[in-house]
């Protein structure tokens, strides 16, 4: 499972943040008889995936974002949790937000109708956006947005009306305002930005759509789990555990 993964997310060609740490970040016993998707490893993911008998642990956000650190705490929680009850952990970041069938960027930009996208915003010489093009107003793309995350949004629609080059980058991304200006996209969907990523946009006549970094992120773990329960006829199930951001 661990090998057809690392294949199928291009884990070897992506380079990602530093803490990432992409694949197998735990192994267990060897034996996989339910699959679990999460957005973050925390102690309550565990405890769910525990209760549920989940021994592979699919995740977008891994173990180690803090970095090296001690084994005491909250991460000396998780990793016995994890040992206790013979969890794998699997972890797949970049690989996971860009990939054109099961990404998160790839399955926001349909669910929102997108279409005619094509990669875009290069970090590590890998493009890790959309851009496409759709077919309805700005307040339209707003409601479609709502619809997808399943929950409120934020949006500035502060650009055309009917937008005509629309970019998805999932997650984090409204730091790049910038480069979506600059790229001359007029409708940025993305999942949190920073306070004057919303100045920025009015300033340069930009459409700004913001759906929530975790709500933005769960269609990626979902769609593979997916895939990996079909390959090796293993059940999944999610873990919804929000931050509300």
């Amino acid at each position: 499972m661990v090998a057809f993964a690392d294949k199928y997310l291009r884990l070897a060609e992506i380079g990602d943040y530093e803490h990432a740490v992409n694949g197998l970040q735990i192994e267990n016993s060897g034996e996989v008889k339910r699959i679990g998707a999460a957005v973050d490893v925390s102690t309550r993911t565990l405890q769910e995936a525990a209760l549920q008998k989940i021994d592979f642990l699919l995740v977008h956000h891994g173990l180690f974002w803090a970095g090296l650190k001690p084994v005491t705490g909250p991460l000396h929680r998780q990793l016995r949790i994890a040992f206790d009850h013979d969890i794998a952990i699997y972890s797949a970041h970049l690989p996971l937000d860009l990939h054109p069938k099961v990404g998160n960027n790839a399955q926001l930009a349909a669910a929102i109708g997108l279409s005619s996208t094509k990669p875009w915003l290069e970090y590590k010489g890998t493009p890790v956006g959309l851009i496409g093009t759709g077919n309805s107003s700005c307040r339209e793309l707003a409601k479609r947005l709502e619809k997808a995350v399943a929950g409120p949004i934020k949006s500035f629609c502060y650009g055309p009306k009917q937008p005509r080059t629309i970019a998805v980058v999932t997650g984090g991304a409204g730091g790049e305002i910038h480069r979506v200006a600059e790229a001359n996209i007029d409708t940025f969907v993305t999942g949190e930005a920073p306070h004057w990523a919303a100045i920025a946009a009015e300033e340069a006549g930009i459409n700004l759509l913001l759906g929530g970094h975790y709500a933005t992120e769960t269609f990626g773990v979902k769609a593979f789990a997916a895939v990996l329960s079909e390959k090796f006829s293993t059940p999944w199930t999610f873990i919804d555990c929000p931050t509300g951001l």
